[in-house]
């Protein structure tokens, strides 16, 4: 591992042209490397970067002028990123974005990391990221890490070594952070209706915003919860601390808080860091189904843009502009049905543009990114519907009895119309 000046990095040195270069999304994002990137893009000759999630403003729309974006979808500050039409999206659950990259689907010449320091043992923490990256550290010809002071040492289920790393700059500097989400009464009366399906001794897998966030503080009189998430933000923390979160039931990871991603804020990266409680794992176990089997009572939760009357969901993008993702909401739900005693939440607002616009519709604007035939409970601030073992027009009575009264019979015209077609 060769230390290189952070003032004087110069990319060039292992950057070559047409290079696909692929970083920590999220809060793991090594600002410094990608902010050298994006300030010596033109002199690298063109190059091609693949984007998870993103939470800092380092990429613009203009910075497509020498490179190349493509990734899972507009989710945080990518968002601008699609909205200018600079970022392909790459439709695919979460769960395949590691294969794809092992079997060289997806490129990856150069890979940068965010870590921690080392260990006693000389091992380097991901931090706050784990996701896909150790499998493109594998496939990288170049790997570059920012040792970055400020970043904790959570426990990985696959840290890095010096060996695996070839250039290191060191940095001390303030990780990304994202701050929960201001909740609402919305958010708090949707969260009301979602938490009578999680019992005691359930685990969770869920979310950041507000509608997560307030579901999690209706859990606090909760016993022994546990938590096996994609993703997980600071109110994991005080179902820590209120002694609802114990991970005592979940059959295996016994005790342990299992995740690949910290978004939150220096609250949760101080919980995390060298906390044997938490551990941090890849994108293969996160969201494999056959793992998340397993777990008894296993509760996704999950959100979408828009619901239509049949069950099916769209979480990706709404007129014409690419605003979310597939993420792992298909891997979660599925694994939801099959956990014995588990359930499956797609939880959003019933309507948009200050009640002009309902979000369940006769007929969605956008992809399919669940199938009807995968989902088990649509909820809104009226109510849960409970699709699974439903027949259509059983479903279309459910959903629309949780649409906003002011859109109903608008919808049961829409219903009366789809089931004569039928």
């Amino acid at each position: 591992m060769q230390e290189l000046d952070v003032s004087d990095l110069d990319l060039t040195r292992f950057v070559r042209p047409g290079d696909s270069i692929l970083w920590g999304q999220a809060c793991g994002e090594p600002q410094s490397l990608v902010e050298a990137l994006v300030a010596q893009r033109a002199r690298l000759g063109g190059v091609s970067v693949f984007l998870g999630s993103g939470f800092s403003d380092t990429l613009q729309p203009e910075h497509a002028d020498h490179i190349r974006f493509t990734g899972i979808g507009g989710v945080g500050t990518h968002r601008r990123l699609t909205k200018a039409g600079v970022l392909d999206v790459l439709p695919s659950h979460i769960s395949r974005v590691e294969p794809c990259i092992r079997d060289g689907i997806l490129p990856c010449d150069v890979v940068f990391v965010q870590i921690s320091p080392p260990d006693e043992k000389g091992n380097y923490s991901l931090g706050l990221i784990s996701d896909s990256l150790k499998t493109a550290v594998g496939k990288a010809r170049v790997v570059v890490a920012e040792i970055n002071a400020q970043v904790p040492q959570s426990q990985c289920a696959q840290p890095l070594t010096a060996d695996e790393i070839d250039f290191c700059i060191h940095t001390d500097r303030a990780p990304v952070q994202v701050a929960a989400a201001r909740i609402t009464d919305l958010d708090r009366a949707i969260s009301a209706h979602a938490n009578g399906f999680i019992p005691d001794r359930a685990t969770m897998q869920v979310g950041i915003g507000a509608v997560p966030e307030a579901l999690m503080m209706e859990l606090r009189d909760r016993k022994g919860l546990g938590i096996h998430s994609g993703m997980i933000g600071d109110s994991v923390v005080d179902l820590v601390e209120c002694g609802a979160l114990t991970n005592e039931h979940k059959g295996m990871d016994v005790g342990v808080t299992v995740t690949g991603a910290l978004i939150g804020t220096r609250k949760l990266y101080d919980f995390a860091h060298r906390n044997p409680a938490l551990r941090m794992h890849p994108i293969s176990y996160t969201h494999d189904i056959r793992t998340l089997a397993k777990l008894p009572r296993f509760i996704s939760i999950n959100s979408a843009i828009e619901v239509d009357l049949t069950g099916q969901v769209n979480a990706e993008s709404t007129g014409g502009s690419y605003i979310g993702a597939i993420g792992g909401q298909v891997d979660y739900v599925r694994a939801a049905t099959v956990s014995e005693g588990g359930r499956s939440l797609i939880a959003l607002p019933s309507t948009a543009q200050k009640g002009a616009l309902s979000r369940i519709v006769a007929a969605l604007s956008g992809p399919v990114t669940t199938a009807r035939s995968d989902v088990d409970v649509i909820v809104t601030e009226h109510g849960a519907a409970e699709l699974r073992g439903k027949t259509l027009s059983q479903r279309m009575r459910a959903m629309i009895a949780i649409a906003d009264p002011a859109h109903r019979e608008t919808l049961q015209e829409a219903a009366a119309q789809l089931l004569k077609n039928a």
